[in-house]
This record gives structure tokens, C-alpha cells and sequence, in this order.
């Protein structure tokens, strides 16, 4: 048997790795930009499908199919994303005589109109949410229906998922503006903005079931995951099991999803998602009619392989397991490792990938990467031991070159309400001062570096720069060996070494009589120590005649946050704004971003138009220079 996976990246990689141990040969496909990537060279074969844009190569089904005709695929798992959820290529599939590893093309039409499926759900006694799916989308009618349920509202695409096409109302006021925003997104995403309105559970958990249905009318739920703490609607950590549920409500919660996957005649993985308010009482919010990205947690809390499940039951195999078989061991979490900066609001970033040193792995702590986005998880006997897992695995992560979330992830990971599994879908706004924590680079961490960078170089004096501090450091080698380290009016005594660890340097130093240790990477003038308080960066200043200012505008101009597409231009040369005004949209990241004027003014310069790519720091709108003179 042969397999083509119709996808790139981590996804495209756990699979060939499920297949090779089956003895399944693999095909792989992939885009001018991928041509490196790691899912090419681990398939046994991989054809070029065309230009980096998406639309011209992974989301065009003719060139997937013709890559499978030709290389002798019988079958294609599509991963997630993409078209995974294609009603049309899974019956593109069907009509080439190619199994499709998801379910029938009926289920994903079915469950993805999020208004049939709230139907059908109400239909097949699943708890839904109290809300308007109807066919007037006039904004007058929707605003009156938002009303009628009762404020805060959620707008909603009906063909949306990872939270795009989603807009919260807190009050009348928001509806309009909200509204126009959520379509916007969603026929960007979607090519569609049909929208529905429900009654916005606040402050809910976010519960989802692993479904599984075979070719012969079997179903089980492999119990659920809670994947509650998110940002911008999107999931960051997830854990199996769900903390603190009662096993009534747990069986509930399976039986639901089962009854779920049943009234579509579902086939192969699937994910039935719901809302939970604090009394454990639940509601269907969609279900996701492919593997998820959070699939791992389930599969090391059930001890099962679901790509080999979803190869099995594609081949028209019943379920390797019956319900009363499937038996939960032990806890797992799994956290999403991003490039974007948190403490920016998490906007996505970009930039080379200068140093990557991942956790060491082993039975109970699996990496899985594609290099663009990575998942760390881990297991372990119980919920307590598998956060401390998790945390010592997110300290031991190196990555540099680009802003991440680890530090955010370990900060998260480490608060005394995500210890005690108090979570919910606010988690982060409600403890936002715990979770960014201004952060200074201690004196030991400084001592540490300027050793470092003596014992590398060889020098006996260095003036370093710690972020937000400029220091004068002085270092006087001893005769006996070692340091003295002077700055801030303080002096320390300092003994160090260095020491390789496989692909890794440490230095290990004694200061004033404390033994401390750190992770070193030197990156061109900058030395990062990679601690147990997180990563620091110490840099050697930079003449000022090699700085540049083409991060930016003058002051008061409106600049990219980040790198991205451009949306929308809500101004043109003359416009008079006032501070907060929307001035531009842009895309980045699947995600919607909204550019507001930073001072009252008038626009003289729009420099960008609709469909433009930018960098991220260039100047979008110039606004005319104030004048001085206040004569009259």
C-alpha cells in the first residue's frame, strides 16, 4: 500500500512516521518554499505542486490528485487544514477510486455549516447552545436576534473553525462593528460569510471528545481533552484528561459526542467540541471531521497509535477497540510552541531560525515538529508530575532568532490556577499582570555571561548591555584562576568552566561561594544564557554609526506591528483621523489585525494598498508633520 499526504510540515511528518512503521510507503508533495523541508526527505517520494502560495499548490486538488495517479497512491490522508475538510476533493477522492483517510464527504458538509449541524444536533438529543441560524443575514435581523438572546453574543461564521470568522459582542454598541469584522475574516477564510448568533457562555471551558466510527457501525469516544486556555480563540496547552470532571459527567460528555458522530454516520477520526459552563453542564459547540492538532494527549492517555486507527478503519477495518476496552492511564499535556512575541499582544513573527536545541525525548516526552510550529508533549502517572514534566521540558527548550511563547508557556504552566486546574476560556485577561511579569537580568546571570564570554574569547575585559541596562563591566583574571566581576558599585568573586553536552555548552560558575549553571549560545555580539528564570540576552553595544532607522516612520506614524497582508485601507491622503481611528487591516497569520490611528492628525502619505505583502516595522501611514509655530 501506498500513502500520499496531501499537507506539509509536523502534521505531513507524524504520519509518515505512523506509515513507515506499518510498512506503508509514503508520498510526499510540497511547495517551491518547502523544497527543504523535513516531511520531503523523510517520504519515500515527493513531488514539487508549485509556487509557495497555498492556492497554487497545497489547496489545489487536481495537482494532488495527479501526483497520486502517477506515483501509484491508493490512498490520501489530507492531515489538518488545507483540504481536510474539503466536501469537494473528499468526493474527488471518491469519484477517482482513491481512498480518502477522513470521513464521508456527507459528514464534513454536514458538520461544517455550523447552523445544519447545531440542527442535526438538537435533533440527536446533543445539548446545543440557545441561538439564530436562520437565512435572514440582514444586519438589521441578526442585531435583532442578538438582542432577543441577550447580551454578550458570539457572531460566528457558519463555515468558520480555529476561531476565525469569530467576534464576541459585549453590548449593542460592539454588534455592528463586530459583525462587519467577523465577515470580513470569515469570506477571507472561508469564501463565505453566512453568519449565526449565539448566547455567549462567559468565562466557559472549552471540552472536547475523541470520536472514532468504522465502515460497520462501530463508535467509541477515546474521552476527552480540555483545551480551555487560549489566545485569540486559538488553543495553546491541552490536557487529557479534562481536570477535575466528575465521571458522570464524563461518561455524558463521550455518550454526547458518540450520539454526535452517530447522526452523520460518521467515519474515522473526528473531534466533537464543546462549551462548559461551571456547573459541568455542556453544549455542542462543532464538531472538527479530521485529526486534530492536540491528537497526541489522547493517544498517550489510551496508549493507542489514532493515524494507524484512521489507516485501519480507511481500509475498511472495524475499530481496533471496543468502548468497555478503552481504559484511561495517566495525564498528558501538550503545548503549542509558537513564533510570535507574547508580551506584543502574541503577534506573529518572523525571522530566521538562528539556534534550535529542543527537550532531550524519551517514552513519556515526544516532540512533535515540522520546524515551522512545533508540539511538546508529555505524560506522566498523574496530573501533578505530568505539569512539572511539562514545565522542566519548556526550561530545557533553546530557540533563537525569532520571538517565541516558551517563556509564556512556562510562566503559564507554573501559575497556582493552571496547577489547581482552574481553567477557562479567560484564563489569560484574568491573571494577565501574573502571566507578564516584568523581568530584569539578575547580577549572577550577568556574572555568568561576562565569564562566558572571557572563557569563549579569551579577552579580559568586555562592556556588555543587558536589554534595558547599559553597564561598565570591569573583569580581573586572578592568579589562582579566578574572576573578579565588577559593575553597579558591586563586586563578585567568579569561577567558571565551560562544559559540552552533546550539542550544547554550559557554563558552570561558582559566585561568592554559590554553585549556579546556564545553557550558552553566542550569536554573533549577543550571548544568551538559557537559565532556570528563563532565557536572557547580554549584548556587546553597537557603534551607533551602524544603527538604522528602517524599522519605522517618524514618530506618531502607524507602522506594520508584524509581517503580514494588507486587508483593507479605511484612509487616503487628507483624511482627518482621531487617535484610535481604524486606518488599515492586515492579515498575518490567518488572523485579523486591525492598524488605529496613535495620534489625532491628518493622513499625508499611504504608502501601502489592498493585497500589498509588508515587513514587519515599515511605515503604513504618514501623517503631516505638526507645526511649531503657534503665532497667530
Amino acid at each position: 500500500m501506498k500513502i500520499l499526504i496531501a499537507n506539509r510540515g509536523e502534521i505531513a511528518c507524524r504520519v509518515i512516521k505512523t506509515a513507515r512503521s506499518l510498512g506503508i510507503k509514503t508520498v510526499s508533495v510540497y511547495s517551491d518554499a518547502d523544497k527543504d523541508s523535513l516531511h520531503v526527505s523523510m517520504a519515500d517520494e515527493a513531488y514539487n505542486i508549485g509556487p509557495a502560495a497555498p492556492s497554487q499548490s497545497y489547496l489545489c486538488q487536481d495537482k494532488i490528485m495527479n501526483v497520486a495517479k502517477h506515483s501509484g497512491a491508493q490512498a490520501i490522508h489530507p492531515g489538518y487544514g488545507f483540504l481536510s475538510e474539503n466536501v469537494e476533493f473528499a468526493e474527488l477522492c471518491s469519484n477517482e477510486g482513491v481512498i480518502f483517510i477522513g470521513p464521508p464527504s456527507t459528514a464534513i458538509r454536514d458538520m461544517g455549516i455550523k447552523s445544519t449541524s447545531k440542527a442535526i444536533m438538537s435533533a440527536a438529543g446533543v445539548p446545543v447552545v440557545h441561538g439564530y441560524h436562520g437565512d435572514d443575514q440582514s444586519d438589521s435581523r441578526l442585531k435583532q436576534e442578538a438582542a432577543a438572546i441577550g447580551y454578550p453574543v458570539m457572531i460566528k461564521a457558519v463555515r468558520g473553525g480555529g476561531g476565525k470568522g469569530m467576534r464576541i459582542a459585549m453590548t449593542d454598541s460592539e454588534f455592528d462593528s463586530q459583525l462587519e469584522s467577523a465577515r470580513r475574516e470569515a469570506m477571507k477564510s472561508f469564501g463565505d460569510q453566512v453568519m449565526l448568533i449565539e448566547k455567549f457562555v462567559e468565562m466557559p471551558r472549552h471540552v472536547e471528545v475523541q470520536v472514532f466510527g468504522d465502515h460497520h457501525g462501530n463508535y467509541v469516544y477515546l474521552f476527552e481533552r480540555d483545551c480551555s486556555v487560549q489566545r485569540r480563540h486559538q488553543k495553546i496547552i491541552e490536557e487529557a484528561p479534562a481536570p477535575g470532571l466528575s465521571e458522570e459527567t464524563r461518561r455524558a460528555i463521550g455518550e454526547a459526542a458518540v450520539r454526535a458522530a452517530q447522526a452523520v454516520n460518521y467515519v474515522g477520526a473526528g473531534t466533537v467540541e464543546f462549551i462548559m459552563d461551571r456547573n459541568e453542564d455542556f453544549f455542542f459547540m462543532e464538531m472538527n471531521t479530521r485529526l486534530q492538532v492536540e491528537h497526541p494527549v489522547t493517544e498517550m492517555v489510551t496508549g493507542t497509535d489514532l493515524v494507524h486507527w484512521q489507516i485501519k478503519v480507511a481500509a475498511g477495518e472495524k475499530l481496533p477497540m471496543r468502548q468497555e476496552e478503552i481504559k484511561l492511564h495517566g495525564h498528558a499535556f501538550e503545548a503549542r510552541i509558537y513564533a510570535e512575541d507574547p508580551n506584543n499582544s502574541f503577534m506573529p513573527g518572523a525571522g530566521p531560525l538562528l539556534h534550535l536545541s529542543p527537550p532531550t525525548t524519551d517514552e513519556n516526552t515526544r516532540i512533535d515538529t515540522g520546524v515551522r510550529q512545533a508540539k511538546l508533549i508529555v505524560w506522566s502517572e498523574d496530573r501533578d508530575s505530568a505539569l512539572r514534566r511539562c514545565r522542566a521540558a519548556l526550561m530545557d527548550y533553546q530557540v533563537l532568532g525569532l520571538n517565541t511563547n516558551i517563556q509564556f508557556l512556562t510562566d503559564l504552566a507554573q501559575h497556582r490556577e493552571f496547577a489547581a486546574g482552574k481553567v477557562h476560556t479567560d484564563f489569560i485577561p484574568q491573571h494577565q499582570s501574573e502571566l507578564f511579569p516584568q523581568r530584569t537580568t539578575s547580577h549572577a546571570a550577568i556574572c555568568q555571561a561576562v565569564v562566558a564570554l572571557v572563557l569563549q574569547q579569551a579577552e579580559h575585559s568586555q562592556q556588555l548591555a543587558a536589554k534595558t541596562l547599559e553597564l561598565k563591566i570591569q573583569i580581573v583574571t586572578n592568579r589562582d584562576g579566578s574572576y573578579t566581576v565588577m559593575f553597579d558599585d558591586k563586586s563578585y568573586s567568579v569561577t567558571g568552566q565551560l562544559e559540552k553536552h552533546g550539542e550544547r555548552t554550559s557554563i558552570v560558575t561558582t559566585i561568592d561561594g554559590v554553585k549556579t549553571q546556564a545553557s550558552v549560545v553566542q550569536l554573533g555580539n549577543s550571548l544568551h544564557l538559557f537559565t532556570a528564570d528563563g532565557q536572557r540576552e547580554l549584548s556587546l553595544p553597537v557603534p551607533k554609526f551602524m544603527t538604522s532607522s528602517a524599522d519605522g516612520g517618524s514618530l506618531g506614524d502607524a507602522v506594520a506591528p508584524m509581517p503580514g497582508v494588507i486587508e483593507k485601507v479605511s484612509v487616503e491622503p487628507g483624511t482627518a483621523v482621531e487617535k484610535g481611528d481604524p486606518l488599515v487591516v492586515m492579515i498575518a497569520m490567518k488572523m485579523e489585525y486591525v492598524i488605529r490611528a496613535p495620534k489625532a492628525g491628518v493622513v499625508e502619505s499611504v504608502y501601502y494598498k489592498t493585497g500589498d505583502t509588508v515587513q514587519k516595522g515599515v511605515t503604513l501611514v504618514h501623517f503631516q508633520e505638526e507645526s511649531g509655530d503657534s503665532s497667530s
